[in-house]
């Protein structure tokens, strides 16, 4: 059963690899990936960025998403932990941690659940930088990340 959290607190990704495997001998393969903000972005320094989303929705949003990778790869449980509030350069953001029994499925459907977090999750996101807050757009990058998968690729081949 997936595990999906929006939460204000940190989060520690290796416990949450540990929990997602538990001693289950059919997982062969575990992808995960950690989004960390960075101190940067359009070539200005970002002192702190702000996540907002509407709780409720959000969460539903998630499971959806994670739902279609469950549906488009084999693979056997997915986790889900994404940051809300404020946030400072080097805290982390957002975990995925797919567990599958073969590492083609599991990164595959890994990278789908983010690029689809990136573009389909309501989340919005404000910088605070030397020249005041701003709120962040969506990146052309992103979405044509995600273009792909509506295209009906199964990989990231």
């Amino acid at each position: 059963m997936p595990t999906i959290r929006v939460q204000t607190e940190d989060f520690d990704a290796g416990a949450e690899m540990a929990r997602l495997r538990a001693g289950d001998a059919k997982i062969g393969a575990v992808a995960s990936f950690v989004g960390v903000c960075r101190d940067l972005n359009e070539g200005d320094t970002v002192a702190t960025m702000t996540l907002e989303h509407y709780p409720g929705m959000t969460e539903k949003a998630l499971a959806k998403i994670v739902d279609e990778a469950m549906a488009r790869w084999s693979v056997m449980d997915v986790t889900v932990v994404h940051r809300v509030g404020e946030l400072k350069p080097t805290d982390q953001i957002v975990l995925v941690v797919v567990a599958g029994a073969h590492r083609g499925e599991a990164f595959a459907a890994c990278e789908f659940i983010m690029d689809y977090l990136k573009t389909r999750a309501p989340f919005w996101k404000k910088e605070q930088t030397a020249e005041g807050a701003r709120w962040v757009d969506a990146r052309a990058a992103d979405d044509d990340s995600a273009a792909r998968w509506r295209a009906g690729e199964k990989s990231a081949a």
